[in-house]
C-alpha cells in the first residue's frame, strides 16, 4: 500500500493506521531527514528477521533504531556526559549515535560490544510514527541504486518493495544521503562515517 502523508503537518487518522500496522507486526517504509528507511517495531522478532531477507542484510549487520527525543533514547542506550549534550545540540538530525545499549534493546539489534545506534530525526512523519507507537522503530535503508532520486523515488520503492512491506509512505522527496555516524565511549567521541550532519564541533 502507498500511504501519502502530508510531509510538514501528518495526519493523525493516517498516523494511527500505520502504528496500528506496526502493533501488528508489519513492516513499514518511512521518511526520515536523509533518505527513506524500511523499518518495523524493535519488538517484532519476525518482522526484524524478514527486513534482515528483504534487504539481504548479513545476519550480522547492526541496525539502528529511530527514537522520539532524548528522554526517549536514554532508555535504550547508556550516555555519558559528552554523549547527552552532543545530541541535546545536534538532534533532531542527521545523525547516528553509536552508544552502549540498555537491556531494553533486544539483543538482535546491538553489536557483539552490546552497542546500539540511535536516531532522531528531524522529520515529522517519522517523529510522529515513533511518538505515537511508544518505543522505537527499526531503521534499515531502502536505496535503489539503479534509480535517479527524484520526487517520485516513493513510487519507485514501491514497486522495488511494495508486495514485500504493508506500506510505503510517500512523504515526499528527499535528499538520499547517510547520515553522520559518531562513536561514543566515555568522554571521547569518534566519528566513523560522515553524512549529512555536520562535525567541527569534534
Amino acid at each position: 500500500m502507498l500511504l501519502v502523508i502530508h510531509p510538514e503537518k501528518p495526519q493523525e487518522r493516517l498516523i494511527q493506521r500505520v502504528v496500528d500496522v506496526l502493533n501488528k507486526g508489519g513492516i513499514i517504509v518511512y521518511p526520515t531527514d536523509t533518505s527513506y528507511g524500511m523499518g518495523c517495531s524493535i519488538y517484532s522478532k519476525k518482522a526484524i528477521e524478514k527486513i534482515y531477507q528483504i534487504r539481504q542484510f548479513d545476519k550480522n549487520k547492526q541496525l539502528s533504531i529511530v527514537c522520539s527525543n532524548l528522554s526517549d533514547a536514554s532508555k535504550y542506550a547508556n550516555m555519558s556526559g559528552l554523549a547527552y549534550k552532543s545530541m541535546k545540540r545536534l538532534l533532531p538530525g542527521p545523525y547516528t549515535m553509536i552508544m552502549p545499549a540498555t537491556k531494553l534493546v533486544p539483543k538482535r539489534l546491538h553489536s557483539k560490544r552490546k552497542e546500539v545506534g540511535i536516531r532522531i530525526p528531524d522529520n515529522a512523519i517519522c517523529q510522529a510514527i515513533v511518538s505515537e507507537l511508544g518505543h522505537p522503530l527499526l531503521s534499515a535503508g531502502t536505496r535503489i541504486e539503479e534509480v535517479e532520486y527524484t520526487a517520485d523515488i516513493p513510487h519507485f520503492i514501491h514497486e522495488e518493495y511494495g508486495n514485500m512491506v504493508d506500506i510505503v509512505i510517500d512523504g515526499g522527496c528527499l535528499q538520499d544521503a547517510y547520515s553522520t555516524m559518531i562513536q561514543f565511549d566515555g568522554d571521547y567521541a569518534e566519528v566513523v562515517r560522515k553524512g549529512l550532519g555536520n562535525v567541527d564541533f569534534i
